[in-house]
């Protein structure tokens, strides 16, 4: 199974009033912390989309082995986001079985997890594997080939929410993980504070 990694961090940090992917966690930064976790799983590459302040944050960051792209049309939301990294990866690399996306700003999603999906999906190749947050599904998940065309055609910002909530093929994680999306400047604070309990 080949599988890339896709992380999504071209937002504008509005409601943080700062690069929210520049924070520091611990000694790194947030976009670090979370693209480290995406290259240590078992999957084969793995790409980011940068949007907003990318230059800025291209100049900061250290993180070697990840290929970068810029969706100049971050303002259309998530899912556009989505779409052009799918398409990216099509057009400049091989073919891949599935793509796992994640969210640049939940550093709290360990390892294991990530990695126990894609165990999922190596037995459900053509079926999406998705979170479960409860009342719904989200990200992460890893969408299968079959997917990517429909990825590709998403607008608005509601992102894959609507593959992962109307969809019978998809499997949800039976376990959950820290879901925490860093959005503000409390969220980063208490995410600090948790982590040095």
């Amino acid at each position: 199974m080949k599988i890339a990694v896709l992380v999504l961090a071209a937002g504008k940090s509005s409601r943080m009033k700062t690069p929210k992917q520049l924070v520091t966690i611990g000694t790194n930064f947030l976009i670090e912390t979370v693209l480290s976790k995406a290259k240590s799983i078992e999957a084969n590459a793995v790409y980011c989309v940068l949007g907003a302040n990318a230059e800025i944050i291209l100049k900061e960051i250290s993180s070697p082995d990840v290929h970068f792209f810029y969706n100049e049309d971050f303002e259309k939301g998530l899912s556009k986001s989505i779409s052009f990294g799918i398409s990216e990866i099509e057009k400049q690399y091989q073919n891949y079985d599935g793509i796992l996306v994640l969210l640049g700003d939940q550093p709290a999603v360990e390892k294991e997890y990530l990695n126990n999906m894609i165990a999922l999906f190596s037995k459900s190749n053509t079926k999406i594997i998705a979170s479960n947050y409860g009342n719904k599904l989200g990200v992460p998940a890893l969408f299968p080939k079959n997917y990517f065309k429909d990825l590709k055609n998403i607008y608005g910002d509601i992102g894959a929410k609507e593959i992962l909530n109307n969809n019978s093929e998809v499997i949800s994680m039976p376990k959950k993980t820290n879901f925490l999306d860093i959005d503000t400047e409390k969220d980063y604070q208490d995410f600090k504070n948790s982590i040095l309990k």
